[in-house]
């Protein structure tokens, strides 16, 4: 009987004690695998809230850029709106640039010989464009004179030719503009600006093209003053870009 009993028990998986080994050993797995998903998911969570804080955070940064590039916008076109039209000049909101479009007031022709026209709006508009930019000095990276020609040059069908000839050429007429500005009296004490402002020349690399998309080589003669902000570097997390004053500092 005993050895009956026996063979019964080998058939249904062996001894008692053994079954208890076995159900401890699945409860032990399955108390670990609860812990990690239990970790899982409070990394998960951790991982999304760390998300969220940065999208809020960019958020925030984007709308202090657009309020500020606004009220850039807004004290330019205010400062300049009547200087504009007898300048030939015009105020772009997107870009914060202020361009000068009359190539027969800027320059001689193939020459970095700034006309006495243009000295003149100079002398009118580098201290009065500083002056008004001075309030956000804090968020501007860059006070930047753009040259910008046709992709016309004379002597030359060469494209490539031209295409140097016309960046040695804006090169020095963005030079010409930066050596004129820094000469001037009112300016000798604005050290912000001089240390943000830069000439680049372009060459013809942004024609301005006419309504059936062909090269509107007057309107492609021009010189640009643009503000570009530090923004960008702060959206990418530099720790080095100071933080901006506060609008209401800013308008004491």
């Amino acid at each position: 009987m005993l050895s009956w009993i026996a063979r019964l028990r080998s058939r249904h998986g062996g001894a008692p004690g053994k079954e208890a080994d076995h159900g401890s050993h699945w409860l032990a797995v399955a108390d670990l695998m609860a812990a990690l998903m239990m970790i899982f998911l409070f990394l998960a969570l951790l991982h999304m809230v760390q998300v969220e804080r940065e999208s809020a955070a960019h958020t925030e940064v984007r709308n202090e850029a657009a309020a500020l590039r606004a009220a850039i916008y807004s004290v330019l076109e205010e400062e300049f709106r009547e200087d504009l039209p007898r300048w030939n000049a015009e105020l772009d909101r997107d870009t914060l640039t202020l361009r000068f479009r009359e190539p027969e007031v800027l320059f001689e022709r193939s020459s970095a010989q700034i006309r006495p026209r243009f000295e003149a709006i100079l002398d009118d508009f580098i201290p009065r464009y500083a002056e008004q930019l001075r309030p956000f000095a804090g968020v501007i990276r860059e006070v930047r004179i753009e040259g910008h020609t046709s992709s016309e040059w004379a002597g030359s069908d060469n494209e490539i030719e031209a295409y140097f000839g016309n960046m040695d050429l804006s090169q020095r007429r963005t030079r010409a503009v930066l050596e004129y500005a820094y000469r001037l009296e009112p300016l000798q004490e604005a050290d912000w600006f001089r240390e943000r402002v830069a000439a680049v020349g372009l060459s013809s690399s942004r024609k301005v093209l006419d309504a059936r998309g062909a090269e509107d080589r007057a309107a492609s003669r021009r010189v640009e003053f643009s503000v570009l902000t530090d923004f960008e570097a702060r959206l990418l997390g530099d720790a080095s870009v100071p933080e901006p004053e506060p609008l209401e500092a800013r308008s004491r």
